[in-house]
């Protein structure tokens, strides 16, 4: 009589996800699941966009994303992409930042709390740093009532400067 408690059966499954190393494929579903809610309706091409950002897990600007998506999509333009990838950072799936007038997504960190980022103006590739500046302003901005705030480091990674 037992088990009739878990008769809908599909339950469980998710929950062994949940203490698996390889969060990455849940991330995508969680992004599928965020597009759906707003109202975007699954497309295969959403989907891949979704997959190519996730799996590279460091910031590529749109250009990178449509070469590496093209193989699959040729005739998806420069256009469709970076208005998809500007909807997601909307929605709250990727972050965006800015380099050199480009701006770059990535897939927004699921990690543990708050942290900032080192970005490889080379590769493109991040490490977080787990110390948030702010703290040291807060006291200098007395009486100030903080929103947000964005704070990135740029420069080239241990393997870009060897290469240089």
């Amino acid at each position: 009589m037992h088990s009739h408690d878990h008769c809908c059966g599909h339950d469980h499954s998710g929950h062994k996800e949940h203490h698996h190393h390889d969060h990455s494929h849940n991330h995508v579903e969680e992004a599928l699941e965020i597009l759906k809610e707003a109202g975007y309706k699954h497309t295969n091409k959403r989907q891949r966009l979704v997959e190519i950002l996730n799996d590279a897990n460091r910031y590529l600007s749109a250009k990178q994303v449509q070469e590496l998506i093209a193989s699959e999509f040729p005739q998806l333009s420069y256009d469709t992409i970076y208005r998809n990838l500007y909807t997601f950072v909307q929605l709250n799936i990727l972050e965006e930042t800015e380099l050199n007038g480009e701006k770059l997504f990535r897939f927004r960190c699921q990690a543990h709390g708050h942290h900032h980022h080192f970005i490889c103006e080379k590769c493109g590739s991040t490490k977080e740093i787990d110390m948030c500046p702010m703290d040291f302003f807060q006291d200098q901005l007395e009486g100030c009532e903080i929103h947000s705030h964005r704070f990135e480091i740029f420069g080239l990674c241990e393997k870009c400067t060897t290469k240089a």
